[in-house]
């Protein structure tokens, strides 16, 4: 194991160098931030008027506003010396050669000698940086490469000189992948590194058929998103997000640094391109640019008149049925069937970009998969280009590649000749990712080969199943639309609660799935079309039978633990609020969210809460309950919802105690650990909540008056009042006169009583139809 960098320094405080400096000390760092000294006044004015900006960035650079307090802000002039003292210097100042060198020959006179620097420049040759230091600092010298927004995007490429120190590249990719949370790709020191030189490749493709080929703007996006594996945002959007002078920028840099790649006046700016940008259509930031937002219309520039236009009908014939295809390899494998213009489309795009891809090893990179990884974690594509080839038929394309003409490397057929996929090749034996090499030995759990084995099944429903992971531990799976807790979700639950507690080979059990988000709440499309029926007693009964389940769940005999990652809503919060032990992804994002659809939480969420709440508090007096009691309810009547795991323990949403991991890769693995590790120390449930505090009628006015406010201020609707009113009423126990303890029974009692009458509430239906219909609250 290699030694954690504990402090580092971050110079040049833009956009990427502030966002860098915030995720080091999302995960723990001291982090000094320091640019240039401002020219009057109050010389660190000019990094604090940049971090200030970054602060306000959405979504958020921080896991929360206290991790803030962990960067250090400072001048070069002033705090220089200050990176006397750090483990690990990163530099992300302007892309400017010489200013860059300066900048290293000052570092070389103040850092200590085991201290790690690197630059994040994107366009620059790394080893160019650090020409004229001495061996000992260019040994310790490399690039690592930051995607932006640097919280949020999983690749980091780094990029050594052939001067650099193996070991200080072995160290960074180990920091990297297991306390940074990045997936590493080792690139080489060639302009644009792997992704944006394969990325920027694939996107002047898609301006090339709009400007060159006869497709519009919008056919474009249609073909190169979600269809075919890459986000939603495809070509023009995410050139819209990106900007359209950085777009231009790094073409108009990278075309006279490639002389001798093959394809390189594929990277020649567009006439087109270069006109939106003089013309200030730079792109979101701009408020235009490949598409403008008119009226609520969203236009498209058309690049004869450079005017906005409507978008016109498409012609891609069949192009819905294709996109209706399950599972992308199918899909796509359709798509290059396809004999008409989408078809066309997909399949010379395609050729020729793996084409592309094939000719850059070993010039970018030793292996195919360090390519599909790059383009995969950096760009958001399901599969990288050699994923795609294979899926496609190796020998397919191959004849289809010969057949246009495009150039393949030789090493290409004899690896076909050895009967091997591209995962398997590699110029260097050693590309083995570092997490294999060093993290500690966790058995890695597949949940797709477990599936798969009948004999892993030890029971299951339509939407549900309880999966056997080895060493006794048992897995409750969701398998229903968006892993809703649906009736029979929760049914099966409370089956395979008699199972955990009747089977003497079950230690405990794991509550989780392999999905990106852990559960979108209750569904409600079940419990709109139940409310609309008329059956109250059925929902009155799903109810009771949910709160029953997360109440046996709390206190089971055996550890049950929930491995969570990215949403869970309303009734998946209130599962996890509900199970004492919890093992979640930094990037989690939990809340109560009833108030959305017109409802409150009626599956114990309030009586945690209120638990909670009076728990933090000094003491059980009214006056130190209250301000806690006031910010929970602000909370839920807003229906916020966490940026973080970190936030989600402020806002009481998950135990202090929590688990939190960098990633949710491994949540199954280490929440399954936790299950073993409570078994082992001798499990005992937590004790049963018979005296919480809550605080009657006085601070049910003090909440209603809050409520009134906000409606007041615009912030919330007549409806909105009304809704927050019965969870003041909740919260504050009900008809209580004044403060008194109560059992969590009684809370519950209340929380259920309250739920059922709102959903034959006509507003409320309205906001469950909108939800179902557009995904977006309405506020009626």
């Amino acid at each position: 194991m290699f030694k954690p960098f504990r402090t580092a320094a971050v110079l040049g405080a833009g956009v990427m160098g502030s966002q860098i400096a915030a995720h080091l000390a999302n995960i723990g760092l001291t982090v000094h931030l320091l640019d240039l000294p401002a020219k009057t006044g109050n010389k660190n004015d000019l990094v604090e008027g940049a971090f200030k900006k970054a602060r306000k960035l959405s979504p958020p650079i921080f896991f929360t506003d206290k991790v803030a307090h962990r960067v250090i802000l400072g001048n070069f002039e002033e705090h220089f010396d200050r990176l006397a003292n750090v483990d690990w210097v990163i530099e992300a100042v302007v892309e400017n050669l010489d200013i860059k060198q300066q900048l290293m020959q000052r570092l070389e006179a103040v850092m200590r000698s085991d201290a790690v620097i690197s630059t994040n420049t994107s366009g620059l040759p790394i080893h160019a940086i650090a020409e004229g230091r001495a061996e000992s600092f260019r040994q310790r010298f490399l690039g690592t490469h930051f995607f932006n927004p640097p919280r949020y995007l999983k690749l980091l490429e780094i990029i050594p000189t052939p001067e650099t120190d193996p070991q200080v590249v072995a160290r960074m990719r180990w920091f990297g992948e297991t306390r940074l949370g990045k997936g590493v790709v080792i690139a080489k020191d060639t302009p644009n590194f792997i992704a944006n030189r394969i990325g920027m490749y694939a996107t002047m493709q898609g301006l090339r058929a709009w400007t060159e080929q006869g497709y519009t703007i919008e056919e474009v996006d249609t073909l190169t998103g979600t269809l075919v594996g890459r986000p939603k945002s495809a070509t023009f959007r995410t050139a819209d997000l990106v900007g359209l002078d950085t777009l231009m920028y790094v073409t108009k840099n990278l075309y006279p640094a490639i002389p001798h790649d093959e394809n390189r006046e594929m990277f020649r700016v567009p006439e087109v391109l270069h006109k939106l940008v003089m013309a200030g259509a730079i792109g979101a930031k701009g408020g235009q640019g490949f598409y403008k937002k008119q009226k609520g219309e969203i236009l498209s520039v058309n690049p004869e008149t450079m005017s906005y236009e409507p978008a016109k009908p498409m012609d891609l014939g069949e192009v819905e049925k294709l996109g209706k295809v399950s599972g992308l390899s199918d899909r796509l494998q359709a798509l290059y069937k396809d004999p008409g213009r989408a078809g066309q489309f997909f399949r010379t795009t395609t050729l020729d970009l793996l084409g592309y891809s094939v000719r850059r090893i070993p010039e970018i990179a030793d292996s195919p998969a360090d390519i599909d990884r790059a383009m995969c974690w950096g760009f958001g594509w399901d599969v990288g280009p050699f994923e795609i080839w294979e899926m496609l038929g190796f020998e397919t394309v191959l004849a289809d590649m010969k057949a246009a003409n495009i150039s393949v490397p030789e090493w290409v057929e004899a690896m076909q000749s050895r009967g091997e996929a591209f995962g398997q090749y590699s110029l260097q034996p050693t590309t083995k990712p570092t997490s294999e090499c060093f993290a500690p030995t966790v058995e890695k759990i597949d949940l797709e080969a477990i599936k798969t084995d009948p004999q892993k099944t030890l029971w299951q429903n339509a939407e549900a199943a309880l999966l056997d992971l080895g060493d006794g531990v048992a897995l409750y799976e969701f398998r229903s639309k968006g892993n809703t807790l649906s009736f029979k979700v929760v049914e099966g639950l409370a089956e395979v609660l008699d199972i955990l507690e009747e089977r003497d080979d079950l230690k405990g059990m794991v509550i989780g799935n392999g999905s990106a988000h852990f559960s979108g709440g209750a569904n409600l499309a079940e419990m709109g079309m139940t409310a609309q029926s008329g059956n109250l007693q059925a929902l009155d009964d799903l109810i009771v039978e949910f709160q029953s389940v997360l109440q046996r769940i709390r206190y089971a005999p055996k550890p049950v633990v929930i491995a969570l990652q990215g949403r869970a809503l309303g009734g998946g919060c209130e599962l996890v609020m509900a199970c004492p032990h919890v093992v979640a992804a930094a990037e989690t994002y939990i809340g109560l969210v009833e108030v959305g659809v017109g409802l409150i939480p009626g599956a114990g969420g309030i009586m945690r809460t209120v638990a909670r709440v009076a728990e933090r508090a000094a003491s059980d007096s009214p006056s130190d309950i209250q301000p806690f009691l006031k910010a929970a309810f602000e909370t839920i009547a807003m229906a916020k919802v966490s940026t973080s795991a970190y936030e989600a323990q402020q806002m009481g949403y998950l135990p202090c105690d929590a688990r939190i991991l960098i990633t949710g890769e491994n949540r199954l693995e280490v929440a399954k650990a936790e299950v073993i590790h409570l078994d082992r120390a001798g499990y005992a449930p937590p004790p049963e909540q018979t005296a919480i505090m809550v605080l009657g009628r006085p601070a049910r006015a003090m909440l209603e008056h809050i409520a009134y406010v906000f409606q007041q201020g615009g912030f919330a609707s007549e409806y909105d009042r009304y809704l927050a009113g019965k969870l003041a009423y909740v919260m504050t126990g009900g008809e209580l006169s004044a403060p008194a303890l109560v059992h969590e029974d009684y809370l519950l009692r209340l929380e259920r009583e309250n739920f059922l009458p709102l959903l034959s509430q006509p507003k409320t239906q309205e906001r469950i139809t909108h939800m179902l219909k557009t995904k977006k609250p309405l506020r009626n």
